[in-house]
């Protein structure tokens, strides 16, 4: 505990109720130095608040994320939220946007707005909007219910609603939204208004009347067929998670009046042999790479990488229609059988993309690497390029290893060999910096012509990956550090480090196999280097990677530095992908700005409260395209085992809980449940601590990573759900389970019941954190 001097005993420092309050009642950023100024801490003084803030964090007391610190597991006092339903007295209800489960809990967090008599100027909002709100407990250590005062309207409600039709004796029906949290909220359709819709149908409808109370009234406006069909699952996603589909009007108006850029303030680069390496169905091309050695005699074994990325800002200036549309996005969302751009098609797949062998304007980066893998300097520039070849990873990779086509054959030696062994030199330098490595396979589904599912595989890993991923890494740090020497604020791109709750988790699951999580020295992305290198080629590799990615931080977009984890950098700033991504826009303009390298660039006005609500907006967009990416990809996989009920599968324990176990399928990656009520012959406890299911009677255990064998017995493709029934045997260790003394083995016919009931359910809607590639 931190403690104080004679010196400090003296003075008038604040106690640890004096800071929890402090921390807990302020509304905005607070840190160490807001803090401080609060109470007047000085000097040495600094050290005890440093401490007494780490020790309240290690007391589970507040949560640090960056330098800002809040009180433990509530909300900090602006929140982004979505406003769902008015309750039985019509007060808005609203749920955070951000509010991570994994780290506070899946308790339903709520805010109230009040209804208040609306003033000049003040922001109205309604049932489905999306809103930036100053929040307070209700009440004192209430960490779950709010009331909240709307500040500003990010986004209004959409105009349709999603849902499934159910008709009624007496004609119209019922509108059951997909969106779950919007599942209390029924619409009714009054005959006549049901357009055809039947049973089961997945409908568009609009909202023609919502009044303070009773169902709200709606008109089906299209029927997109019906829910047991794939081509409406990535919809489903779509319209649950309220991403803008259609370009309004004058959006299309301003891409379809784009004209091709000029050489005016550009350097002329169209005979550098640049090259894309992309994904062989990749539409649009935003990076084009180069490498050669230097021949300056004082960077003897050192390389020149040169990086272009498409101009999007020549094309979508500050506060256009694109650029508002494009905010608004935040990002590309990719579902196997669609993509939702960011930007127009004519910008995004014609002007920007970087096409082999025309003309295209771009911002480079020209990076100075020496023989040990270090980058020495770095310069920006804004030129007309044209690239020399599309490529595709495999394609790239082939050539270089002995095959090559007629792409690649004219190529090889000129292009694609400096480029490998560029690459091998920067590798030099990033084992060095030892960058959190997680071996975990991304499945990527291929669908039929006719939509549905073909097959679920993990594609091959690549050397190709690794340098274009190596390569755009220099490069976005490069433009961190030139906007940062330029002093000018930016967009980062951030990755706190564990919190300490998380890190106490992933010791528990440790011991358990019988690991032990170092205590000493920093945290630093080795720690858990070792550890994975530890299980690797055992049977705990798959579980032990998915419960070290669960312990990781969540990484975001922030006006404010506080460095990036995962890959052990002080400063990163997403750069290279500005077709699909809105804060690689705002750094592109920083630069053109920061280094005069044009007038379209961030204007000098922009402040940092904006930047800071560009992140904020921006982050919730990515986590938004997240859940609805995976989302799809659960209800993909539920529609294609759907027609295999009865087939068996095997797997691996990826989660234990009092209800159950949860499942990962080794074949196709899906995820699935097993109620407690269903395992084996006995009851089962959860034990916490060991991650695990033990019998009270048997000692029999189930245990986080076990290999299992489950048979499917029900697949509920809206909810993206799957229920299995356990067919493997547990562990015995020969200890019953924690049950009373005397415990004895459930009555016959105990468990059929309790089996049975569980049937009755709908499965549980299971919820993975994925890998984001930062």
């Amino acid at each position: 505990m931190a403690k104080r001097s004679k010196a400090q005993t003296s003075s008038a420092l604040p106690s640890r109720e004096d800071l929890v309050a402090f921390i807990a009642k302020s509304p905005g950023k607070v840190g160490k130095r807001e803090i401080a100024q609060a109470f007047n801490i000085k000097g040495g003084d600094r050290i005890w608040l440093k401490q007494m803030l780490k020790d309240l964090e290690i007391e589970g007391v507040v949560d640090r994320r960056g330098k800002r610190v809040h009180k433990a597991g509530q909300l900090p006092p602006m929140v982004m939220a979505d406003i769902i339903k008015r309750d039985r007295d019509g007060e808005l209800i609203a749920v955070p946007t951000e509010w991570d489960e994994e780290e506070h809990g899946a308790i339903p967090t709520i805010i109230i707005l009040p209804a208040r008599k609306p003033r000049p100027g003040m922001p109205v909002a309604g049932v489905g909007d999306r809103a930036l709100l100053r929040v307070d407990p209700l009440k004192a250590g209430d960490i779950h219910r709010y009331v909240g005062r709307v500040t500003k309207i990010l986004a209004k409600k959409q105009a349709q609603v999603l849902g499934i039709f159910r008709p009624l004796p007496d004609g119209g029906g019922r509108l059951i939204p997909v969106d779950k949290k919007a599942r209390e909220q029924e619409l009714q359709i009054n005959p006549g208004d049901e357009a055809g819709a039947q049973d089961g149908d997945l409908i568009a409808a609009s909202i023609v009347k919502h009044g303070r109370f009773g169902l709200p009234h709606a008109k089906v406006k299209e029927r997109l067929g019906s829910v047991k069909s794939e081509k409406a699952v990535s919809l489903i996603a779509i319209h649950t998670h309220n991403i803008p589909k259609e370009f309004p009007k004058p959006v299309i108006d301003e891409a379809e009046r784009a004209e091709h850029a000029s050489m005016v303030g550009r350097e002329d680069w169209r005979e550098v042999p640049l090259v894309t390496i992309d994904p062989p169905d990749a539409k649009d091309h935003d990076d084009a790479v180069h490498a050669v050695r230097d021949e300056n005699p004082g960077n003897e074994g050192g390389f020149i990488i040169t990086v272009a990325i498409a101009d999007v800002a020549a094309y979508v200036r500050p506060d256009s229609a694109m650029d508002r549309e494009a905010q608004e996005r935040g990002n590309s969302v990719y579902f196997p059988d669609r993509v939702v751009p960011m930007l127009p098609e004519k910008i995004s797949n014609d002007l920007c993309s970087l096409r082999p062998h025309v003309p295209r304007p771009a911002l480079a980066v020209r990076m100075v690497i020496g023989p040990d893998g270090r980058k020495k300097s770095h310069s920006f520039h804004r030129v007309m390029m044209r690239s020399a070849a599309k490529l595709s990873y495999s394609q790239a990779q082939t050539a270089i290893d002995g095959r090559t086509d007629d792409v690649t054959a004219p190529i090889l030696d000129s292009i694609l060999k400096p480029l490998w062994a560029a690459y091998a030199c920067v590798k030099k330098a990033r084992d060095i910096r030892e960058p959190l490595y997680l071996d975990l396979p991304e499945r990527k589904i291929v669908l039929k012509p006719d939509g549905t599912v073909d097959r679920v595989f993990v594609p091959e890993r690549l050397e190709a990956h690794r340098l274009i991923e190596e390569f755009m890494i220099l490069a976005n740090v490069a433009a961190a550090e030139a906007l940062e020497k330029a002093q000018s604020d930016l967009i980062y791109r951030v990755h706190d480090e564990p919190s300490l709750e998380k890190m106490r988790a992933l010791s528990e699951v440790l011991a358990s196999i019988g690991l032990k999580l170092p205590t000493q020295g920093a945290l630093k992305p080795e720690l858990f280097n070792r550890i994975l290198r530890s299980v690797d080629g055992t049977e705990h590799q798959l579980f032990i990677n998915e419960v070290v990615l669960r312990s990781q931080s969540q990484a975001e977009y922030s006006a404010e530095n506080y460095g990036h984890f995962g890959l052990n950098l002080k400063r990163y700033a997403h750069f290279t992908s500005p077709i699909r991504r809105y804060a690689d826009l705002i750094v592109h303009r920083a630069l053109i700005t920061a280094l005069k390298l044009g007038k379209d660039g961030l204007s000098p006005d922009t402040t940092r409260a904006e930047l800071i609500e560009i992140s904020a907006k921006i982050s919730a967009a990515e986590r938004r395209a997240m859940a609805a990416e995976r989302e799809t990809i659960d209800r993909l996989i539920a529609h294609f085992l759907a027609d295999r009920i009865g087939a068996t599968f095997d797997g691996q324990i990826s989660g234990v809980t009092k209800a159950g176990l949860f499942i990962k399928l080794n074949e196709t990656g899906a995820d699935g449940f097993v109620p407690a009520a269903t395992i084996g012959d006995d009851f089962y406890r959860f034990d916490e601590k060991t991650h695990s299911m033990r019998g009270d009677y048997t000692g029999e255990t189930y245990r986080l990573g076990d290999k299992v064998e489950v048979k499917l017995v029900e697949a509920a493709p809206v909810a993206g759900a799957l229920r299995f029934e356990l067919l493997t045997k547990g562990r015995f260790t020969g200890k019953a389970g924690g049950g009373k003394k005397g415990t004895k083995r459930p009555p016959r016919g105990a468990k059929k019941a309790a089996k049975a009931a569980s049937d009755r359910r709908a499965p549980t809607r299971v919820k993975v954190k994925r890998r984001s590639r930062g």
